[in-house]
């Protein structure tokens, strides 16, 4: 019989997607305050997967990952992704194209073993946490590398991504060795 116990800190991302390259950088800002301190941030890379988003941010859209040092419970993810949502508020404006948000921020939180992340929207494949939020199990680490799952977005498995989300398991690592 197993005995239920906390499980080891996780460690916060967010990604953003925005077509304006300084709301990017103030919305780190508003992230520290819930999140701690930038520990990295992958480059930005234009972003065109998809017309989701068009009539609402418009087009010329910028993806970046940005990472927080401090280890945190996975426990807090619904609240985190609550948080977040009123930062995408805060910024939404009726001058954005299609009057809609400027900025869309989905955090989600690495272990050891995958990527989660959050989400507003129910499917078959998310799972209930809290207050209208979701959670996604997006990327799996085995064989040495982190492997899609049926429904991975694809900028999740672009070379950058990729090479940042492993940079940043292996800062997880460490944190966890040192307990720093």
């Amino acid at each position: 019989m197993g005995t239920p116990r906390d499980p080891k800190p996780a460690k916060y991302f967010v990604g953003l997607l925005s077509g304006d390259s300084d709301l990017l950088d103030s919305v780190e800002e508003d992230l520290t305050a819930m999140l701690g301190a930038i520990d990295d941030r992958s480059e930005t890379l234009p972003w065109n997967l998809s017309t989701f988003y068009q009539d609402e941010m418009g087009t010329g859209l910028l993806r970046r990952f940005v990472s927080f040092r401090p280890l945190v419970s996975p426990g807090g993810l619904a609240d985190i992704k609550l948080q977040t949502h009123e930062v995408e508020i805060r910024y939404k404006t009726s001058t954005a194209q299609g009057g809609g948000r400027r900025i869309n921020i989905d955090p989600g939180y690495l272990d050891s073993g995958k990527i989660v992340l959050a989400s507003t929207k129910d499917a078959g494949h998310r799972i209930y946490l809290k207050s209208g939020i979701y959670a996604e199990t997006t990327l799996l680490y085995y064989h040495g590398a982190f492997q899609a799952t049926p429904r991975t977005y694809p900028d999740y498995l672009w070379a950058e991504t990729l090479s940042f989300l492993i940079s940043l398991r292996w800062r997880y690592l460490d944190q966890l060795k040192t307990g720093d």
